[in-house]
């Protein structure tokens, strides 16, 4: 029974999951698995880019018969000749004989090392930037060497904008049901064994990534389709930037990794104290035991963090046997540009740090620390300077920021900030229950475009807040200068805790979140999906992809100069009240000499700089 999903209208993953893999190519351990992606393009032609392992044969086969209906297979194009993406290839030309296989020349030499029959007549050589066409879709050809073999292509297809990007991009773990990396919770359970996949797998070849992604920028992208993991149609850019530092070398934390070899527990001591040192001083810090996590996750971390921090007996007067292998896995990684101290232990004879040193020194951009530690079989009280001074050396390494004081004679003038151009903006959210609400909030703002993220503050006083908070989704509706003021009355004076702001209100619509968005008074529409808040005091600030993003008029967005002009109604008239302070942005007047500091305006919620006394 087949198994696909699809792409596109016109373009199916026909691949497979095999959870039955213990090993990947031998070394690295999948636990939850790895998927073999295969896609079929169904247009005039049919074409099909790339196979599938031997191990996952039975599926792969069921699957693309049904895909392709009845119909020949006009093309194979073949990207990568690894076994776990060309295996099933001979037995595929056996089932279509009319199959004609495209690949470079390079690919076509090793279909000869791999495959006995004369697989070589069946192949049409192309070279960097020919093109094909299927019919609707043209294809065009990119040479990609060394990621992370020698003949490696990938395909771009120009009228879906679809790279398929070979093993570039690619993660450990089976799909589940999920094609797309926009269905799962990429960041939480996937990016971690997507570092894993890319540092042992393609680490080495950085240089080659960077030419690979330099190409790639020159293409029009919106989808991009590996041949292990999750096709990526959104928030490309997240990925994109975790692949450009990767193959960089740079690291994404400022942070220390520990690595640590230890036969009794006296070097694990060590490293743990220092650790603790480390978090004193407001470091971040991890830690493995290199005789029980597989060195794949250690390579992992340490291209992730940006100091490392390696501490081993000494064995055999050399290193402890799995630090030495980790050690020279990293240099076989070519990692760069990290700040790196030792600690080294040895009852009698302690070679292990001078070992360590020189194994890791001959990397590129290497700062090795000079605050080596030396322990003589246990960490002794005496030697709590030493490790003071290390922990020291190395937080003085690590950017900090430290708050300078404010002027002492500066004042503060709350009108100032009032110059700043806002907009005015409706957020609406919805709570568990399926209860909407909205609030008026004047800070939305796009912070990046690749990815597309914005940030919105709201106010903790606000339902609307906690719903967010708790749902991580919102709705930004953009006020036009045509708002009337009761609408701010209703989305801004009163409290969804109190009211059901959308009960009797008509000019709302739901847009593909599922949340309501005003379809009137609003020129455009922005959802947003939270992915880091920051806590402001009164506020809180969301920071956000943006889901979905539609114009709805052409009429101009409101400002709050605008609405202080021309929409809010002007202060009422005040006889009879001798002192007093009128809120600048809803025109309560509050009676008295003085204004309470903490003083909050019952209506709009503002604190004291939004009013003024009565004139």
């Amino acid at each position: 029974m087949y198994c696909t999903r699809k792409v596109t209208d016109d373009l199916t993953w026909v691949g497979a999951d095999d959870r039955r893999l213990a090993m990947f190519e031998g070394v690295y351990s999948v636990p939850d698995g790895v998927s073999y992606n295969s896609y079929l393009l169904a247009d005039e032609k049919t074409v099909l880019f790339d196979t599938v392992d031997k191990a996952v044969a039975k599926t792969f086969f069921e699957n693309l018969e049904h895909a392709l209906g009845g119909r020949k297979l006009d093309y194979l194009v073949v990207q990568h000749m690894e076994p776990d993406h060309s295996a099933t290839i001979d037995e595929l030309l056996l089932r279509h004989p009319e199959t004609t296989i495209i690949c470079n020349d390079k690919i076509k030499k090793m279909i000869g090392q791999f495959f006995s029959a004369d697989l070589e007549s069946k192949v049409q050589v192309i070279k960097e930037g020919d093109t094909l066409s299927a019919g609707r879709h043209n294809l065009t050809f990119v040479m990609a060497p060394m990621v992370h073999w020698p003949e490696v292509m990938v395909t771009y297809d120009s009228t879906d904008k679809i790279l398929f990007s070979a093993d570039a991009f690619g993660t450990f773990g089976a799909l589940n049901g999920a094609l797309f990396a926009d269905e799962v919770d990429f960041a939480r359970d996937f990016m971690d064994e997507a570092r894993r996949y890319y540092t042992n797998i393609v680490g080495k070849y950085g240089v080659q990534v960077q030419a690979l992604l330099k190409k790639a920028s020159a293409l029009d992208i919106e989808m991009i389709c590996p041949l292990h993991g999750f096709v990526w149609r959104s928030n490309l850019g997240d990925y994109i930037d975790k692949y450009a530092k990767w193959s960089a070398y740079e690291p994404e934390d400022t942070g220390v990794m520990i690595a640590y070899a230890s036969v009794y527990g006296n070097t694990e001591n060590a490293a743990n104290i220092l650790a603790c040192l480390l978090r004193d001083r407001g470091v971040k810090t991890v830690m493995f035991d290199v005789s029980v996590v597989p060195a794949s996750e250690i390579v992992a971390a340490s291209f992730r963090w940006s100091h490392l921090v390696f501490a081993s007996t000494t064995y055999n007067a050399g290193i402890f046997v799995t630090m030495d292998e980790l050690l020279r896995d990293l240099a076989s990684h070519n990692l760069q540009n990290r700040t790196v101290a030792f600690i080294q232990n040895g009852s009698w004879a302690p070679t292990s740090g001078k070992l360590m040193r020189e194994i890791i020194a001959p990397l590129k951009n290497m700062t090795i620390l000079d605050e080596t530690v030396n322990i003589s079989s246990s960490l002794k009280p005496e030697q709590g300077a030493d490790m003071a001074r290390l922990a020291d050396a190395i937080a003085a390494t690590i950017p900090h920021f430290e708050a300078s004081e404010s002027p002492k004679d500066a004042a503060i003038d709350a009108n100032a900030l009032f110059k700043l151009s806002y907009g005015l903006f409706v957020v609406s959210a919805q709570d568990e229950k399926g209860h909407d609400n909205g609030c008026i909030t004047n800070t939305v703002m796009q912070v990046t475009d690749t990815p597309n993220r914005i940030v919105i503050s709201v106010n903790k006083a606000n339902c609307t807040h906690d719903m967010i908070l708790k749902t991580g989704k919102f709705n930004v509706s953009v006020l036009t200068e045509d708002t009337p003021f009761k609408l701010f009355q209703h989305f801004g004076f009163k409290s969804g805790r109190d009211v059901d702001k959308f009960q009797e209100f008509k000019d709302m619509d739901r847009c593909a979140n599922g949340l309501y968005y005003l379809s009137k008074y609003s020129n455009a529409l922005i959802s947003g999906s939270v992915i880091a808040t920051q806590d402001c005091g009164t506020h809180t600030l969301f920071v956000a992809d943006v889901t979905e993003a539609c114009v709805l008029s052409d009429a101009p967005s409101v400002t709050y100069e605008y609405y202080f002009e021309h929409i809010r109604p002007k202060p009422p008239v005040t006889t009879g009240i001798q002192k007093g302070f009128v809120c600048k942005m809803c025109g309560y007047v509050y009676e008295g000499d003085t204004l309470p500091a903490d003083f909050i305006c019952p209506l709009c919620k503002h604190g004291v700089d939004a009013f003024e006394p009565l004139k």
